[in-house]
């Protein structure tokens, strides 16, 4: 099958999308499918092959963050050569409503068209005031998917419709078997995630961190993502700030690595969240999960069984949670035996072959609709009534 992939934001700039993205690429191109994705990518971004640039991005404000986002003139022009070069049997297209490839691509494209809502976001009122414009659009799509059941709810209330509720991906055996490394084990809580973005937390778990430090001052914070280090410890008394340490960008190796390593997994997002891929992936490598109690972790850790949650942004909650995790072992073996077991639902290869089975209903629906036209306008060529 031939697959061309719509990526709305920079390749660029890591993201969760992006991943996805990757690793979904990367899945159908292991079970010898024709892949292609179009993305923003500034010029000197090193691509993989399966990659095509639309040009560089632009930052907007988007969904409680900052999306690098592709829209325009040039990106149009684009987006119209690569759908015709690539001939695809299915175009499957990623955050179809923000204002990048995804809508360019929504227009421009003819055929089967596979879109997925990543976004959760109940009071969208720019996604309520561009209904007009988004609905042509969106009448073109032959399948929707939404990543959880909170983007799925965004999608009915905001633009109507609905969709097949398919999570993210992981590869679980990636994360399983990666090797801990030492000097990031014994008595370490991680986090992951940029630095400057308010909604990933940080804030609220350095605003803990005095009170997990007062109880095991031997307890070290490891923190890996981009943005300002000297302004995320600035809260922090300076006598505590050495137990903070930062990785900076890592690979996803390293990823792997930190996350078979840490004692606890702490993940303090405030909100915008639809999913939560960072916690699929400790679940993956085995590491106990603390998660803000937001809905869409909730879900991905059933309800609290593969993962302990606790109050958003209440810090003396996540501290006493911390806490008790790191003081008792028993408790974080239980956790990690319970979210080993319940991450391989997310594998790829149950997720890839859920979005597989959506691509060939499409495509099949689609031959099915060409086949019945091609019998109707045979018929009229011939005089011929319908039965």
């Amino acid at each position: 099958m031939r697959i061309g992939i719509v990526c709305p934001y920079s390749w660029d700039v890591p993201g969760g999308v992006q991943f996805h993205i990757r690793d979904l690429a990367e899945y159908f191109i292991r079970l010898g499918h024709d892949v292609s994705v179009l993305a923003p990518a500034d010029d000197d971004t090193p691509l993989p092959p399966y990659v095509v640039s639309a040009g560089r991005a632009v930052p907007v404000p988007y969904n409680g963050s900052v999306a690098r986002l592709n829209f325009g003139f040039l990106s149009a022009a684009r987006v119209r050569r690569w759908l015709h070069e690539g001939a695809f049997d299915v175009v499957h297209i990623h955050e179809p409503t923000s204002p990048s490839l995804g809508l360019l691509t929504c227009w421009a494209a003819e055929g089967p068209i596979v879109a997925t809502f990543h976004t959760s976001n109940p009071r969208s009122r720019a996604m309520i005031a561009a209904y007009a414009i988004l609905q042509a659009a969106l009448e073109k799509i032959s399948a929707r998917i939404a990543v959880s059941e909170y983007a799925r709810r965004t999608l009915v209330e905001h633009l109507g419709g609905d969709a097949v509720v398919i999570p993210n991906g992981v590869d679980v055996d990636f994360f399983a078997g990666a090797e801990p490394r030492p000097e990031w084990q014994g008595d370490t809580i991680g986090f992951i995630g940029r630095i400057d973005e308010p909604r990933k937390g940080l804030p609220v778990l350095m605003k803990a961190l005095p009170k997990i430090l007062a109880a095991r001052p031997q307890t070290r914070l490891l923190v890996a993502g981009r943005g300002d280090e000297e302004e995320a410890v600035e809260s922090l008394p300076a006598e505590l700030r050495p137990r903070v340490e930062f990785l900076g960008m890592i690979s996803d190796e390293d990823k792997a690595r930190l996350l078979r390593s840490v004692d606890v997994y702490v993940a303090p997002n405030t909100g915008g969240e639809s999913f939560g891929i960072i916690l699929v992936e400790a679940m993956s490598a085995g590491a106990p999960v603390l998660a803000s109690d937001l809905d869409a972790f909730a879900q991905v850790l059933d309800r609290g069984a593969a993962g302990e949650l606790f109050a958003n942004e209440d810090a003396d909650a996540l501290a006493g949670a911390a806490l008790r995790l790191l003081g008792d072992p028993g408790r974080r073996a239980e956790l990690s035996g319970r979210g080993s077991a319940h991450v391989r639902r997310f594998d790829w290869s149950t997720v890839g072959a859920d979005i597989l089975s959506v691509y060939e209903t499409v495509t099949a629906g689609a031959a099915a609709v060409a086949a019945d036209d091609r019998a109707t306008g045979l018929r009229a060529r011939l005089g011929l009534a319908r039965d």
